[in-house]
């Protein structure tokens, strides 16, 4: 491997000699006018995220914010199932998506929303969905947002790397399980982040627990709270934890995520409104 400091055979300057800018982030449309930029970002797929995502937008739009979610799971998609959006997304006259609004208000960007059929698999490889993902901020008419969540594909890969450098995030949620597994690989999503020089606003445990309907004990389904320990490993100051909650799974396939009016995330809106 070459010194970084030696000359390159193609060029004649030294690495540490360039000057040229590093910043890869892009602008929205003219027509777009977005506040802050939340991503929800998890080690691995099936912890819950795109609930996390929808739950945080519908307790923003609750507040009177105008909120939207882009919905960077690409291979993925599961925003516009939560919100009960089942309308197709469609172009004005200069060429930019419009996307669906849901019934409290929240703008959804989905690829689901562009497919003839919503349950086609989408076999796209790394750089095209990377591109999608920035067309879905540059080239959609988001109008005036307050915040604009991104729900990011799992893992710390090509795709999350290419939305950290070219989106202007103010900040992750970062979201878990109980397992040991998933806590060691979120730690990797957290150090991604530090690495980006992303903020990181908070953490939360999905299926933290299962509270007994009868006598109100918590029950460790999935193993003991590990979000405690995680959060003061990671230096993360604010955590929430959300229960396994039969109606949270009534409300999703009835596609009103946003009946849900719990108090689980609370602490995470308050840090997201003071950002």
């Amino acid at each position: 491997m070459a010194d970084c400091n030696s000359k390159c055979s193609d060029c004649s300057q030294t690495c540490s000699d360039r000057k040229e800018s590093s910043n890869f982030l892009i602008e929205p449309n003219a027509s777009t006018k977005i506040g802050k930029i939340i991503g929800v970002v998890s080690g691995k797929g099936g912890v819950g995220k795109s609930l996390i995502t929808s739950l945080l937008a519908s307790d923003m739009a609750r507040k009177g914010y105008k909120v939207g979610i882009l919905d960077a799971d690409i291979t993925g998609p599961s925003i516009p199932k939560y919100f009960g959006i089942n309308e197709k997304a469609v172009g004005n006259k200069e060429g930019l998506i419009i996307p669906p609004v849901a019934e409290n208000g929240v703008r959804v960007v989905s690829v689901n929303l562009l497919l003839e059929d919503s349950e086609a698999p989408v076999i796209w490889r790394g750089p095209i969905v990377a591109n999608v993902v920035k067309q879905f901020y540059q080239e959609v008419e988001w109008k005036e947002l307050d915040y604009l969540f991104v729900d990011m594909p799992p893992g710390t890969g090509d795709v999350p790397l290419t939305i950290f450098q070219s989106l202007p995030i103010d900040g992750i949620v970062v979201v878990t399980s109980p397992s040991d597994l998933v806590s060691m690989i979120v730690k990797k999503a957290v150090n991604m982040a530090n690495m980006m020089n992303i903020k990181i606003i908070g953490a939360v445990e999905n299926m933290s627990y299962l509270k007994c309907p009868d006598c109100g004990k918590e029950m460790s389904v999935f193993g003991e709270s590990k979000i405690a320990d995680t959060a003061k490993e990671e230096n993360i100051d604010t955590f929430s934890r959300i229960p396994i909650n039969p109606d949270i799974s009534r409300s999703t396939d009835a596609g009103r995520i946003f009946d849900i009016k719990e108090d689980y995330l609370f602490d995470i809106v308050d840090k997201i409104e003071i950002l």
